[in-house]
């Protein structure tokens, strides 16, 4: 996996290289610049309708690098247009430096030019640049964009242009991936190592692609820091599949009971004990109410339905708990809460279910977490447990706003598992997964024709059949997020983001964990 980095730790290490390394950090500056180039010309050269680049700006190190990647273009015979967005009195230090060799250089370049900001307007220089470059706030910017940024933000994302933002897109806060109003990128190249903020909440949509560029102190130093966040990779799906033995039958391949399903909404049920299956685990048993049995029997494919009595109501109760105990006791893992309903009578069987059998392992979603919401969770003890909400269904669990949530989800996150002791899947664009240790796994796949019904329950089956088969929580978590999303990627080309549905991304499922194992057996 891909570890990244705050923005703190950054900052630190360029302190590093220029305090203890004695790197001049005008050095630095141009090592960003020639990086920048290549990785931009390498992603994008061809994609360019023609050699008219934008750049704007900013009056600290980002705008250097501006300035500073601006030159490289300009000597590789691109017509570029500079727009800085502080006068030469304004600038100090590395950015100074550079905008007076820019403004010395375009006497050399007559088809390029730089001019001091005053007004939006100046944007229309932009008209007819294929490229325009992000070169405004840097790592340390915090908080929502001020003027005049904001305005040149609002009407850079209207252009056609490809666009390129530097080390990270301008109104991005690194510290919580938020932003109002954020630099909608095509492309980031991200300097020295990869950011955290840069992988999900706002960074995640508005990055674009995201490569890395090098300022010139390698690798070593940041060896030595601290992770607590890291991103997917297939190698890490790969690793955490669950080992398959020649010897192992049915049952020892791992039990997974699933309490779920209604007669209002049955449907989420049989996606999920389908998916059990498709995930390699030896059994699958769905309780469902028996009145309504005959709808579970046509639509499981291998998965076995236990029917309890719901007495005509088409719920699960707190009055038909006892039929379901042995079967909860028989089980390796529990997957509860897909299609159970809201009736209070359902939050009050999933409560009790949760008490009563602390020591297994369960795989909490859906109505499942809507019965734990308004802090009920901190009555119950979920340690060992894994619970997957999506974001709204996860700040209704712990009491908060889906707009403070969004501010600061990992905030959130790390501090919900760790006070738990559970393992927490919030389910989104993208998924990340929490662990009582405070650290972190975001992942890297997937696109977003997984945003339609059923899409959670499948996740649910998946990890409820890889947690069946390993006592290696993480490990099977990290692969069955990434294969949930690797079987979305790989319906794509026949299917579009558009046409495929929950029943497709099961059927995929084998595909997705043989694409995996070829990949790296």
């Amino acid at each position: 996996m891909i570890p990244l980095y705050s923005s703190q730790q950054v900052r630190e290490a360029d302190s590093f290289a220029i305090n203890t390394l004695c790197i001049p950090s005008i050095v630095l500056m141009e090592n960003a610049a020639r990086s920048l180039y290549h990785e931009i010309i390498l992603n994008l050269s061809e994609k360019l309708e023609n050699k008219n680049v934008g750049v704007v700006c900013g009056k600290g190190n980002n705008g250097g690098d501006g300035f500073a990647v601006a030159r490289h273009f300009i000597i590789n015979e691109y017509s570029v247009k500079i727009i800085s967005l502080g006068a030469e009195e304004e600038l100090k230090g590395d950015a100074l430096t550079n905008f007076r060799i820019i403004k010395n250089l375009i006497n050399e370049y007559p088809s390029s030019k730089l001019m001091i900001y005053d007004s939006v307007k100046d944007l229309s220089q932009f008209e007819d640049c294929s490229l325009i470059i992000d070169a405004m706030l840097g790592t340390g910017s915090r908080g929502e964009l001020t003027e005049p940024y904001k305005e040149i933000v609002e009407k850079i994302n209207q252009s056609n242009a490809y666009k390129v933002a530097i080390d990270l897109p301008t109104g991005l806060d690194l510290e919580n991936a938020y932003g109002e109003v954020v630099f909608n990128a095509d492309f980031t190249v991200t300097l020295s190592e990869y950011k955290t903020g840069l992988f999900y909440g706002k960074g995640y949509v508005n990055c674009g692609s995201i490569s890395k560029g090098t300022i010139g102190i390698g690798n070593e130093y940041y060896s030595k820091l601290t992770i607590n966040d890291y991103l997917i990779e297939p190698e890490d799906a790969y690793f955490g599949l669950p080992a398959k033995k020649l010897d192992q039958h049915k049952y020892s391949a791992g039990k997974v009971f699933v309490i779920a399903g209604s007669g209002k909404l049955p449907g989420a049920s049989f996606l999920t004990a389908n998916t059990v299956l498709r995930s390699g685990a030896g059994s699958s048993v769905l309780a469902f109410p028996k009145s309504i049995k005959i709808l579970a029997q046509q639509m499981l494919d291998s998965a076995i339905v236990f029917a309890y009595e719901d007495n005509g109501q088409e719920i699960l109760s707190d009055k038909n708990l006892k039929e379901i105990d042995d079967k909860i006791n028989w089980a390796n893992i529990v997957a509860i809460g897909p299609g159970l309903g809201r009736e209070q009578s359902t939050i009050d069987a999933v409560i009790e279910i949760l008490k009563k059998h602390k020591s297994k392992k369960f795989v909490i979603d859906a109505d499942g977490i809507y019965a734990l919401r308004n802090e009920e969770y901190k009555k119950l003890n979920l340690k060992g447990n894994v619970l997957t909400p999506h974001q709204k269904e996860f700040s209704d669990m712990i009491g908060i706003s889906l707009d403070e949530l969004e501010k600061n989800i990992l905030k959130y996150g790390k501090a919900f598992s760790s006070e738990n002791g559970c393992y927490l899947v919030l389910k989104g664009a993208p998924t990340i997964i929490f662990n009582p240790n405070g650290e972190t796994f975001i992942n890297s796949a997937g696109n977003p024709g997984l945003a339609k019904f059923g899409s959670g329950d499948v996740l649910t089956g998946i990890i409820a059949g890889f947690l069946a088969q390993t006592n290696e929580i993480e490990d099977a978590l990290i692969s069955a997020v990434y294969i949930h999303s690797l079987a979305a990627d790989l319906l794509l080309e026949e299917k579009t983001e558009y046409g495929y549905t929950s029943e497709d991304l099961i059927d995929q499922i084998p595909h997705a964990i043989k694409f995996i194992l070829n990949s790296f057996v």
